[in-house]
């Protein structure tokens, strides 16, 4: 019998590979895209596949999304700092990370929505970070905290849109630091991820805040 497929577009050692790792044992095989899957290639193995696509090349990242994903997972981003804030932020800066952080989520979910639309099931489910909540307690971060807020706001109207339809939209938001053996575990993140996938029809999240 055929494994239902997961895509994960921002594949690496963190987040994006425990994400993984929890939807192989939940009887998915995975496909993991990255910019460079070679440096990845230890975290492959049974059921998780690497290829290479760029977030912020939206033509090439459309055509690297493999076709009848049941599950895409974006966790893409780019950050550029800028001290002492936003007003030390150059404009291509922060366009060139809206073009990944926000526009490269949407042009993964159009697409994946086809053959979810045509299976009437499917989740779309957006990595977001505490910043969307609170953009000002890193403001270096400013480019960030406006592309985390973006890709929230993305989420919430795909929810509204694609919940009648069978397909869950939704973003699990990180609200604190990334780290193994700490609160905010990757594993332990990965099992939100999991959670939000598993809601049922009818009763679709549209956000997890985790909180640790």
């Amino acid at each position: 019998m055929t494994r239902p497929l997961c895509t994960i577009i921002g594949f690496g050692p963190g987040v994006g590979a425990a994400v993984a790792r929890r939807f192989v044992a939940g009887g998915f095989d995975v496909v993991g895209l990255a910019r460079d899957p070679a440096r990845h290639a230890a975290l492959a193995g049974p059921g998780i596949t690497l290829r290479a696509a760029d977030a912020a090349d939206h033509a090439s990242l459309t055509a690297a999304v493999p076709p009848g994903a049941e599950v895409l997972v974006y966790n893409a981003y780019r950050a550029s700092m800028a001290t002492p804030g936003p007003s030390a932020l150059a404009p291509a800066d922060l366009a060139a990370d809206l073009a990944v952080n926000v526009v490269g989520a949407l042009a993964a979910a159009q697409a994946v929505l086809p053959g979810m639309r045509a299976a009437g099931r499917g989740s779309i489910l957006l990595t977001g970070g505490g910043l969307a909540l609170s953009p000002t307690g890193w403001l270096p971060a400013a480019s960030l905290a406006v592309g985390k807020a973006g890709l929230r706001s993305l989420a919430q109207t795909l929810h509204a849109e694609l919940a009648p339809a069978g397909i869950h939209a939704g973003t699990v938001t990180i609200a604190g630091a990334v780290a193994p053996g700490t609160a905010f575990d990757p594993d332990r993140i990965a099992e939100a991820f999991w959670d939000l996938h598993a809601d049922p029809a009818g009763a679709f999240r549209a956000e997890i805040i985790f909180k640790g």
